[in-house]
């Protein structure tokens, strides 16, 4: 899915430009390529995006969109330094983001448009692995599993964990080399896995908060999920959206976070049972909507109900009603 999405937001960028350049004297529905509107964060929120903005396009030809993936934390980096005008975001802004956007000038609105979870992969010729509780998880990628080049090399601190009742219960894991390949630190969806996966067990073994540093880390989610389709013995972690689209090169690993095994679906993402569910948000910036008509025109397409079309399209999960009125009565009252 990643490269077919990151081909949409590339052609939203070309055809918003051209477009914007071969129309003419702007109208009151265009905008000269200068006063674009341009939206960057995160990878996993960036598919959505995209085609929210080819959508628009379409009626709104002479605006110039530009949507870009580095990652959550980068975007918010630049929204809050007043370079962008739309943050996507896998996770919701944290405090010394919010206070470097103050510090700045940046006023927002926090705006959540759909729910993902995020899916633990491995390869489908990784028959020994189908589950893995949050204890699992932390002894083969949390920050004590540093330096374990094989999947065994967990078992010891997993022992430990099941001891202490913090999981560890699909141990031992077999003599293989232990291969991962997932998002770095620049990315939302590490922040949440921490939150959603490891955070429990960091707490009570006193812990940083932090996964294990050596694997390799990409920004590219397919990147990500070529690595772990193209080896047995992989593991990481994804996007839903981007499993669902690469279902046939990765295999889900199910989760269980106390109440069974769990996969990752549209339903157990919409009510909760899946463990690593999350929402998943766009930051608008109302210091730029009195600079910027055309972007307030686009928020106000982005939730109707024709723009958050594109969640399901793109394969992530629909927010229920009563929380698209909720980012909608925000929106309004920004």
């Amino acid at each position: 899915m990643t490269q077919t999405w990151k081909r949409i937001a590339g052609l939203t960028i070309v055809a918003g430009l051209a477009l914007s350049a071969c129309g003419g004297a702007p109208t009151e529905t265009s905008a000269p390529a200068s006063s674009s509107i341009l939206i960057s964060g995160s990878s996993t929120v960036e598919p959505i995006s995209a085609l929210v903005a080819k959508n628009f396009l379409t009626a709104n030809p002479g605006i110039g969109i530009t949507v870009e993936g580095p990652g959550t934390g980068d975007g918010f980096k630049r929204f809050c330094a007043g370079e962008t005008d739309i943050s996507d975001a896998s996770r919701a802004i944290k405090e010394e983001e919010a206070a470097a956007c103050k510090s700045a000038g940046i006023d927002f609105v926090e705006l959540p448009v759909a729910y993902d979870g995020i899916s633990v992969l491995t390869s489908p010729d990784n028959t020994d692995i189908t589950c893995l509780d949050l204890g699992d998880l932390y002894a083969l990628l949390g920050p004590e599993s540093e330096g374990f080049t094989t999947w065994a090399d967990a078992n010891t601190l997993a022992s430990e964990l099941k001891a202490a009742d913090l999981g560890g219960a699909h141990s031992p894991y077999p003599a293989a080399e232990l291969v991962i390949t997932a998002p770095g630190e620049e990315s939302g969806t590490y922040d949440a896995f921490i939150e959603l996966a490891l955070a429990d067990v960091i707490e009570a073994r006193g812990a940083e908060a932090f996964t294990r540093a050596d694997y390799t880390a990409s920004a590219n989610d397919n990147v990500i999920v070529e690595n772990i389709g193209g080896n047995q013995n992989s593991l990481g972690w994804v996007g839903y959206a981007f499993y669902e689209e690469n279902a046939n090169v990765v295999k889900a690993i199910e989760v269980d976070g106390g109440s069974g095994c769990t996969a990752p679906d549209d339903g157990t993402i919409k009510d909760g049972s899946y463990p690593l569910s999350r929402t998943l948000f766009i930051y608008v910036s109302r210091t730029k909507l009195a600079e910027k008509p055309e972007l307030g025109q686009f928020v106000d397409f982005y939730l109707s109900d024709e723009g958050l079309s594109a969640v399901s399209e793109t394969g992530y999960v629909d927010l229920p009603p009563e929380l698209i009125d909720a980012s909608r009565t925000a929106w309004q009252g920004a």
